[in-house]
């Protein structure tokens, strides 16, 4: 045989040196819950070893994770029910404590990517991303909204704003009101695709943000759909995105790859919190070995296509990346 590729197989040092992926810890956003109070840090009982946790404890978190490499973070708050009204006006009030936390985090980690989420269900008495009314989530009424949000974002200090409502037009509408506010250099890292998913339960269980009725299947996409991807891509990127998302990431690896063939800006993806969970629980009960199967299943993501990974296992890669053991 003229051609033996097991060749290329046959050392440590040779598999290295042909290695066509390589991820690194700084291709990793840490998602982090924030609540308000002090000293708290309460673990999701869904999601094991991830936690809410107060300010105090978060900043402690990040300083950790940048000793390991980690340089992105993105913020979620847990609102409590009182501050929770139909307009979502507490996400853009003064005194909310997850602006005051990234003006905190960015005063203290200056060199850090903090990005936001931008999307009316944390604050909505109603649980959507959307303003409703009769039942309905009204698209356009909705943008205004989120704009204020994410103009009170840009003034706290967040380098990428992260609208993951999936109204129609927001990016662009995002875009302008950042322009006009003087953000100019502020990004925006859209939820570009996002799927109506199954697997997003431990991530409502950490925040509350479950919908108070219905779902969210009149504004995210059909998991049966593929080239309506490339819809949301052309729209997203001419409307001022700077880079786009899918989400999930791992039962969504051939629209990751879709995207990254089609489009020439960064393409991030969300792995998510029940695909996260669904491997913890294996690794528990002794069905797969969590050192080696974490890694793996990052370095699919990023094969895919996918530049950007958030994934609540960023820290425990980085340990086994500054370890030499991925």
């Amino acid at each position: 045989m003229n051609r033996r590729p097991r060749r290329n197989r046959r050392s440590i040092s040779h598999r290295a040196l042909v290695r066509e992926t390589r991820l690194h810890p700084a291709n990793l956003v840490l998602p982090l819950f924030l609540v308000s109070g002090k000293n708290i840090k309460n673990e999701v009982a869904s999601l094991p070893g991830n936690y809410r946790m107060s300010l105090d404890n978060i900043i402690k978190e990040i300083e950790e994770c940048i000793s390991y490499g980690i340089l992105s973070f993105v913020l979620f708050p847990a609102i409590p029910e009182e501050k929770k009204d139909k307009v979502a006006s507490y996400s853009y009030a003064e005194d909310c404590f997850y602006l005051e936390a990234a003006r905190l985090i960015k005063s203290q980690f200056p060199n850090c990517t903090l990005i936001s989420d931008v999307a009316m269900d944390p604050y909505s008495s109603d649980g959507h991303d959307g303003y409703v009314e009769n039942g309905e989530i009204l698209n356009d009424v909705t943008l205004p909204i989120l704009q204020k949000m994410a103009v009170a974002q840009a003034k706290a200090g967040f380098d990428l704003i992260g609208p993951s409502d999936m109204m129609d037009g927001r990016v662009g509408a995002i875009r302008e009101a950042l322009d006009d506010a003087g953000f100019i250099n502020t990004g925006i890292m859209s939820y570009t695709v996002k799927y109506a998913s199954a697997f997003y339960g431990p991530f409502r269980d950490a925040l509350d943000s479950a919908p108070k009725a219905g779902d969210k299947k009149t504004y995210q996409m059909d998991p049966a759909n593929k080239t309506e991807a490339l819809i949301e891509g052309e729209l997203d990127m001419a409307e001022g995105a700077d880079i786009m998302m899918v989400k999930p990431a791992l039962n969504y690896l051939d629209v990751i790859h879709l995207m990254k063939e089609n489009f020439e800006l960064p393409i991030a993806a969300y792995h998510v919190s029940g695909e996260c969970a669904m491997l913890i629980a294996a690794c528990q009960n002794g069905w797969l070995e969590y050192e080696k199967a974490m890694p793996e299943t990052l370095l699919s993501i990023h094969r895919a296509g996918a530049d950007v990974i958030f994934t609540y296992f960023a820290k425990d890669f980085a340990k086994l990346f500054q370890a030499g053991k991925v």
